[in-house]
């Protein structure tokens, strides 16, 4: 029986060179010339911004963004905290949404069933299993998914025949 796994996952090695070309970008940039600002990778899906003012934070966020794009990681993963200064500085936190966390899993079920189509949908951890007959009611189910806006990027693998 066909099946296909339903996953929420960002290419870590691509937000790596995204994070080191927005740094280069930041370092050649006019509008910051004298002025401390940086990026800093965290942890595996968290993304530290550092600057001397509020609105600087919101440029880096547009050229961190815009370098995401150019490496073909999905902007829509990005959750952007809210910005806190200490001293002079601010900083904000920007984490990458990884894996699909049960409300969402939930309502993909939903928006499964709801569409009366002839597959049966599971959640299984972090990803949802959707099998049926046909491989056709299979790729309905994803141009359905991807339709919906659930403020999450997904991807579909282990297709199985």
């Amino acid at each position: 029986m066909p099946s296909f796994d339903i996953v929420s996952e960002i290419n870590t090695v691509e937000l790596r060179n995204a994070v080191e070309n927005a740094s280069r970008e930041l370092s050649t940039r006019f509008d910051f010339r004298g002025v401390e600002a940086s990026f800093e990778i965290q942890k595996e899906e968290s993304v530290k911004l550092s600057a001397e003012a509020d609105f600087q934070l919101k440029q880096m966020r547009d050229i961190l963004r815009g370098n995401l794009t150019k490496r073909g990681v999905d902007v829509n993963s990005m959750d952007s905290q809210t910005p806190d200064q200490s001293g002079k500085m601010w900083s904000q936190n920007i984490l990458f949404k990884q894996g699909i966390d049960t409300p969402t899993a939930k309502k993909i079920v939903k928006a499964i069933k709801d569409a009366k189509l002839k597959v049966q949908a599971a959640i299984q951890g972090e990803k949802v299993r959707v099998t049926g007959k046909k491989r056709d009611d299979l790729q309905s189910v994803i141009a359905l998914i991807k339709q919906a806006e659930l403020g999450q990027p997904f991807q579909y693998e282990n297709f199985r025949d």
